[in-house]
């Protein structure tokens, strides 16, 4: 695509770390009308923006200023701008961002005939008990474990609800780790922690188990996936005509010593690992567990949906944006 010359692709979220991932990516295929919604504050996330194309940066209040007028002009809405902290306590603040904000979002978009891609969260899952497949029939069995995932599940069963989900898709990210999420502090992947401590030759910290009737230290399990894997997925459901809600995971379920040994095994390094007690504010928010299950997103996207191995995964993100310094 010609900037200036093709429908706009409105990104909110788009200095964020999953948005600026999906900036470059769509770059790299020749689209440039994009339209960014982020407030940068004085925040480091302008530093994900350098080197890439768009068309206009709004803070999240200009959106809808902007939007008035030009809804010929919009083929696509793709919302990833949220609140992510899943340690934060403020409830309110969390539905009114992410939850009401989302609600009025869908329906400019439903109302204009615009797609609508939103990110949803495998932490609807809570602990995993009810399964990890996305089913909207499932939505009102999923049990939260925090403030967050709590405002991301009710915005999926008002979409539901609304029966909007033969018009929009939502997709539930697993644990999403790569490049330009620095910015997130505590919220970032744990590769980021654990790369400058092996490289000032500390033990890698885990948690010790919650549950160890079930899991031994370091043996919880997630589904890690590649960010670079998750904005192609992305671009897949965007360019295709699938909707309702699907799973953007790897589809397999590694664990955290897994996790720290591929760390090791990208830096030359043979980790030494430390088992801590959990914070007191996580104990009973942790999932010990996730995978997604993806057949409904295979059905929808097909080979878009495979992903690297998570040792491949690591090896790219540590060597090549870690170790020097650098964003994609």
């Amino acid at each position: 695509m010609k900037l200036f010359e093709d429908p706009f692709i409105v990104i909110t979220g788009g200095a964020g770390f999953i948005g600026s991932c999906l900036v470059r990516h769509l770059n790299d295929t020749g689209i440039y009308n994009l339209v960014l919604v982020d407030d940068l504050g004085s925040t480091e996330k302008w530093k994900n923006l350098v080197g890439k194309r768009f068309s206009e940066l709004l803070p999240k209040a200009a959106l809808f200023e902007w939007l008035h007028g030009r809804e010929s002009l919009v083929e696509a809405i793709i919302h990833l701008g949220a609140r992510t902290d899943t340690m934060e306590k403020d409830a309110g603040y969390l539905f009114e961002n992410n939850t009401r904000y989302s609600i009025r979002l869908a329906e400019y978009a439903m109302h204009h005939g615009q797609r609508f891609l939103y990110a949803s969260s495998a932490a609807t899952y809570g602990d995993g008990s009810q399964g990890y497949r996305d089913a909207q029939e499932a939505l009102w069995q999923l049990e939260p474990l925090n403030a967050y995932a709590f405002s991301k599940q009710v915005f999926d069963q008002w979409l539901s609800d609304q029966g909007a989900f033969d018009r929009i898709v939502g997709l539930k990210f697993f644990n999403v780790f790569g490049p330009n999420e620095l910015h997130k502090g505590r919220m970032a992947s744990a590769i980021s922690r654990m790369v400058p401590a092996l490289t000032r030759g500390e033990k890698i910290s885990l948690f010790k188990s919650s549950d160890p009737a079930h899991f031994a230290d370091g043996e919880q399990k997630r589904d890690f996936v590649y960010v670079k894997d998750v904005v192609r997925m992305i671009t897949a459901f965007l360019q295709s005509d699938a909707t309702g809600l699907y799973n953007i995971g790897s589809g397999r379920a590694s664990s955290w010593n897994q996790l720290a040994r591929a760390v090791g095994l990208a830096m030359k390094k043979e980790p030494v690992i430390e088992y801590v007690d959990m914070p007191a504010d996580l104990v009973g928010k942790y999932q010990n567990y996730s995978c997604a299950d993806l057949s409904k997103t295979v059905a929808a996207i097909g080979k878009a949906a495979e992903s690297l191995s998570l040792e491949k995964a690591v090896q790219d993100y540590v060597q090549n944006y870690l170790l020097l310094g650098k964003k994609w």
